[in-house]
């Protein structure tokens, strides 16, 4: 006697669990999106206020602001960050998820020659489909020191061997998403010797006139964040090391 047929049933069983995770998913969407409807609301931003400047963390209302972490799981790891996904109390006690890109961090270097030229590097950015030009940059390893990894990276990217590296300011890429820091020097006494990029980097190098990199920034033809603010902060030393004389 045959056994009989299982595998309708076995199908519809797969079937029935398949919806349920899809609605699980949705419920779950659902319940920690709060970028459509807004009806349910009840909190407002607070009016705004004529003060001097009050860093984040600084000013006692801040503490009504903060969100509480109850569970945070590796999402996926990659080689060179990993994406977790935590689960965050908000202030008014409802929950939400919050998806954040954790990053080693990773340093920038404004090298100047003696000429007034910035280094550049000419790199073709797989995310973008096109050829970006940049400040030199790398990421950190774990444990290493800001400062040693800018003249190593600097050296690696684009042969330049600086007499002296002089911390500048600390960017957050884009604190909306990642944790990522990049840790911005200042490199002059240059002097040439032989680049060593990594196996996967293909790299051409400019020296250009700083003062053409900050025209380009100001009128939107270079987009790179790192490169953004290190020639603006670069340009803004220069005129604070050598202001205008008011009678000209």
């Amino acid at each position: 006697m045959s056994e009989p047929d299982t595998s309708f049933e076995t199908r519809d069983a797969a079937g029935d669990a398949h919806e349920a995770a899809v609605d699980d998913m949705r419920e779950t969407v659902e319940a920690f999106t709060y970028d459509g409807d807004r009806s349910r609301l009840d909190h407002f931003s607070g009016a705004p206020e004529e003060r001097d400047l009050v860093l984040g963390d600084d000013d006692p209302r801040d503490a009504a602001l903060a969100e509480r972490p109850v569970t945070e799981d590796v999402a996926w790891t990659g080689k060179i960050f990993n994406v977790d996904r935590l689960r965050v109390q908000l202030p008014d006690g409802r929950l939400a998820i919050r998806d954040v890109v954790r990053h080693p961090g990773a340093v920038a270097i404004v090298a100047l020659t003696e000429d007034g030229r910035i280094c550049l590097v000419r790199q073709y950015r797989t995310a973008l489909g096109r050829v970006t030009v940049e400040i030199p940059a790398g990421k950190l390893t774990p444990g290493e020191d800001p400062l040693e990894c800018a003249n190593r990276e600097l050296l690696e990217e684009t042969g330049m061997s600086a007499e002296k590296c002089a911390f500048l300011t600390t960017i957050a890429t884009s604190d909306g998403f990642t944790d990522e820091l990049i840790h911005v020097y200042m490199a002059t006494g240059l002097t040439f010797t032989r680049s060593d990029p990594d196996a996967d980097e293909f790299i051409n190098v400019d020296l250009v006139p700083l003062e053409e990199l900050v025209d380009a920034v100001l009128d939107g033809r270079i987009e790179d964040a790192k490169t953004v603010v290190g020639a603006l902060i670069c340009d803004a030393i220069m005129h604070r090391l050598t202001p205008e004389d008011p009678e000209e």
